[in-house]
């Protein structure tokens, strides 16, 4: 008998104890904070990773206790890795939000946005030449036998790497150089599907429908005129002009979407995508002594706790100054993550920290509501941990990630461009109101999300797993990909239908008048005949 049950347990340890090989390419900014979280899993796993950064990175660390790293020199940075260069795009973005609703403001807010791009992709797509031209790199990563390549697609310069080495690819994605994750490997109708930075729900009439065609067309020219050319030109040169960063994006083997549906908003998806939405979320951990203290002095009002996000700590004197005044006002404590010259309006209820520790804070049983610029990251530990939200979005998704927000009655924003201390409070003692909905509604998102077979963290570790076990996910992946774009919407077969219809039409036609001819002269001779 105890031979019978030896053989499970040796197959159990042994699948245990299996580790494999993972490079990583990574993005900046808080698209590292969350890779950071599933790398240390993966690490706690046993799996060795190597980590491909840039010398200019902002926020991967060339020494770590979970990953070694392999880094890249690189001359010139990508804006994103640049506070100055973010804090001037957030302030014309600002300037423009300002006109809002005009031609003016929409076509500026593309200029805008293209101006940022354009450089970022110009600096990645260089990077990944210099990649391949250095054959000692190229050859210690083929000998290093990876099992797969995790990247997020932020940028495309690991999918062009991962194509150059032969390595199965899993993707940790929300948006990439083309937009939001979906909709360049599932089926996205515009009629339900909003666009990103359309500000829509998946209930538009019939203007905003048409205007979500609008912003569809906006972002497909930002990827055949801006982001796409300088991905392109690499791959014309190494791999041939029938291959572009669009098509070997679409050919990976997994898609780890961090979105989950009890945020994001019902749409098509596709079998090699799996959705891991909210899996940095964890218990919370007790706060440092002062915090704590502080904290518990709110007494029965509880706490409110605003931050930024790891790009934006300040926006600007005159914004601070209201959203201080407007602190000051309500009877709750607040925490805020402020960078910047400390507001002269700034109440005593107020603490102002360089940094705070998020999580911990959310999952604390006095904090109230959560001001937030409406990251994705921060959206999912406030579901997490049931903590209505009141949003400020600034730039990219934050928009449209506070209107899934509202949709779901868990939270509301505000236009940071009619900011006034008097709208700003009434928006605080809404979200803050007992009477209204907005903790109910969150609390049972959080209660949704949480009623999952298995936690997002563990869902994503064993997908990637899988693709190493099995060196891959073909079966999982659409060939769609390689159809030209009339064969995917089937244009040749209704072209060809047509043709059939128009021929069948055209000689009924034809027959119907051969024979209306031959009946008249039939009648014709007949009527001779008689009169003769």
């Amino acid at each position: 008998m105890a031979a019978c049950y030896s053989l499970p347990l040796l197959l159990v340890f042994f699948a245990t104890c299996w580790a494999g090989k993972i490079l990583v390419y990574p993005f900046e900014g808080s698209h590292w904070l969350n890779m950071k979280i599933l790398l240390e899993a993966l690490h706690a796993q046993g799996h060795q990773i190597t980590v491909l950064r840039t010398s200019t990175s902002w926020y991967v660390s060339e020494n770590s206790p979970f990953y070694s790293s392999i880094t890249i020199v690189q001359e010139e940075s990508m804006s994103i890795e640049s506070q100055n260069y973010m804090t001037a795009f957030l302030e014309r973005s600002i300037q423009i939000q300002r006109h809002k609703g005009s031609l003016w403001a929409f076509v500026e807010f593309y200029r805008n946005l293209f101006s940022f791009l354009r450089d970022s992709q110009v600096v990645v797509a260089n990077m990944v030449v210099s990649i391949f031209e250095n054959q000692t790199l190229i050859k210690e990563l083929k000998e290093s036998r990876y099992d797969v390549f995790l990247i997020d697609p932020a940028v495309p310069g690991g999918v062009l790497l991962a194509h150059y080495l032969g390595l199965p690819t899993v993707f940790n994605v929300r948006l990439h150089f083309r937009g939001e994750a979906h909709f360049l490997i599932a089926p996205s109708p515009l009629s339900y599907v909003p666009q990103l930075f359309s500000q829509y729900s998946d209930k538009m009439d019939f203007s905003q429908r048409l205007k979500n065609i609008i912003y569809h067309v906006a972002l497909l020219y930002m990827y055949h005129f801006v982001s796409n050319p300088p991905y392109q030109a690499v791959c014309d040169r190494y791999f041939g002009s029938d291959v572009s960063a669009t098509s070997l994006m679409q050919g990976a083997d997994l898609w780890l979407v961090r979105v989950d549906f009890t945020f994001e908003l019902p749409r098509p998806t596709m079998p090699n995508v799996v959705y891991i939405g909210g899996f940095q979320g964890k218990p919370s951990k007790p706060l440092p002594a002062d915090l704590e203290d502080f904290v518990q002095s709110s007494g029965e009002h509880g706490v409110v706790v605003m931050t930024l996000g790891t790009l934006l700590g300040d926006l600007g004197p005159e914004i601070s100054q209201i959203i201080a005044s407007a602190f000051a006002r309500i009877p709750q404590k607040v925490v805020w993550r402020h960078i910047g010259k400390r507001p002269a309006t700034l109440g005593n209820n107020t603490l102002l920290v360089d940094w705070l520790p998020q999580n911990d804070l959310l999952g604390h049983p006095k904090t109230k509501v959560f001001v937030t610029h409406g990251g994705t990251n921060g959206i999912y530990e406030a579901i997490y941990h049931g903590v209505p939200i009141l949003g400020i979005p600034l730039i990219f998704d934050q928009h449209d990630n506070m209107v899934r927000v509202k949709a779901r009655g868990s939270g509301d924003f505000v236009d940071v461009t009619a900011l006034d201390v008097e709208s700003f409070t009434a928006s605080l003692r809404n979200i803050l109101d007992p009477q209204k909905p907005y903790k109910q509604n969150m609390m049972k998102l959080s209660q949704l999300h949480h009623d999952q077979p298995m936690k997002p963290l563990d869902t994503a570790i064993f997908w990637v797993e899988y693709v190493m076990r099995h060196g891959g996910a073909a079966h999982l992946r659409t060939e769609s990909y390689k159809l030209p774009w009339y064969a995917y919407h089937s244009l040749d077969v209704i072209a060809f239908l047509a043709l059939v219809c128009f021929l069948v039409i055209a000689f009924i036609w034809l027959s119907c008048r051969c024979l209306c001819r031959f009946l008249m002269k039939a009648k014709h001779y007949k009527f001779k005949s008689k009169c003769e």
